[in-house]
């Protein structure tokens, strides 16, 4: 197995015993329930006048119109029923997660860092290349770029391929970004993070869209029929739970890995330059 690969293995069996730390789970309480707070109040709202909107918009669609019509004929009328709920369901989860990658990455990931380092890098000097300001606005910009690139990119997730890999690949991007500057903005300066990001691209983006096929998960909830779909107002908090555990793990595993990588590069020799010896200056015998 390359270097690279077990290094990445390692950062995440590692990151995945911090998911049981009291502090972590301590840490996990405050943005679960921002996020549940607002998201239950947002549907508890505009859950039924979106669903509305929606259903009026495919019956304005004469092709969609004549197909559910046809499911009608069928006898498949729940079918009817479930639509428009499972569209904007479809609609609001990519929110649900950028929200809780936002979440985690500006009230647990510093944190979780912090841990980490305390545990296994203790005497990692801390040169503050980055800023809280600057995270939080590239957590932002990432994650409206990402959305625009799911939304551009819904058209064709009815190949079932592209379904299976975009999403994930947009979710990984996005959470690569986010994750790796914050836990290298404490401990790394701005040239070492460069540094990384770049040697470290592969191994980076590689956890990004593991993370990224993880947070898939949580979806999974609604694919239990269509009581699911309906309730989903109710079971959008549950969700948001199961994605705060996937990005604090993310983010652990994000953290054992950088921090690792941040410490190798400092403990590696630097590369003298051999002298060049000019003939004209050697001694005349």
């Amino acid at each position: 197995m390359p270097p690279a690969a077990n290094r990445v293995l390692d950062a995440g069996w590692r990151a995945a015993a911090y998911c049981l730390h009291p502090r972590v789970i301590g840490w996990s309480l405050l943005p679960l329930l921002i996020a549940a707070l607002l998201t239950f109040g947002l549907a508890w709202f505009f859950w039924e006048p979106a669903v509305s909107a929606v259903r009026a918009s495919l019956e304005d669609w004469r092709l969609v119109d004549a197909a559910l019509r046809w499911l009608d004929r069928l006898g498949l009328e729940e079918f009817r029923s479930v639509i428009a709920p499972a569209i904007t369901l479809a609609l609001v989860l990519p929110l649900v997660m950028a929200l809780s990658i936002v979440l985690v990455a500006a009230t647990m990931a510093p944190a979780l860092t912090r841990l980490v380092a305390e545990r296994r890098f203790p005497k990692l000097e801390r040169l503050r290349g980055g800023s809280f300001i600057g995270g939080l606005f590239g957590s932002l910009g990432a994650t409206f770029l990402a959305l625009l690139l799911l939304l551009l990119s819904m058209p064709f997730w009815l190949i079932p391929l592209v379904a299976l890999v975009v999403p994930p690949l947009i979710w990984g991007w996005l959470t690569c970004r986010v994750f790796a500057y914050d836990v290298l903005a404490d401990h790394a300066s701005a040239e070492e993070r460069r540094q990384l990001m770049r040697e470290q691209r592969w191994p980076l983006l590689g956890i990004g869209v593991l993370t990224g096929f993880l947070g898939a998960a949580p979806a999974l909830i609604f694919a239990f029929g269509v009581a699911s779909v309906v309730l989903a107002p109710l079971l959008l908090p549950f969700a948001i739970w199961l994605y705060m555990l996937v990005f604090a793990f993310s983010a652990l595993w994000f953290a054992h890995f950088g921090l690792a990588a941040l410490q190798a590069l400092r403990q590696a020799p630097l590369e003298v330059p051999a002298r060049v010896i000019d003939p004209v200056q050697l001694p005349q015998e």
